[in-house]
């Protein structure tokens, strides 16, 4: 009897509960809250001004190195790679 237990359970997980259960994580995700246009337009303000607060403060940074030669900055800047009009 077992014999005949087993395959019929593995069928049935594979045939029945593996659809169901991609099937219905796919529906969940779809009816997961989606990002607005009013949202997106907030991220793009706050994408703007966080770039240009980097670039006042890389002016800041610069002035303060001019005036103090020993002056290291405790982030990147500019020469290391790292480049403001980078988008995640």
């Amino acid at each position: 009897m077992e014999d005949v237990f087993l395959p019929i359970m593995v069928c049935g997980m594979l045939f029945i509960g593996m659809p169901w259960l991609i099937f219905h994580y796919v529906t969940k995700w779809k009816q997961a809250p989606k990002i607005t246009d009013e949202d997106e337009k907030l991220l793009d303000d706050l994408h703007l001004l966080a770039r240009r607060l980097e670039e006042r403060l890389q002016t800041v940074e610069r002035i303060v190195a001019a005036d103090n030669p020993d002056f290291r900055p405790s982030r990147p800047s500019a020469d290391d790679g790292y480049e403001l009009d980078r988008r995640n």
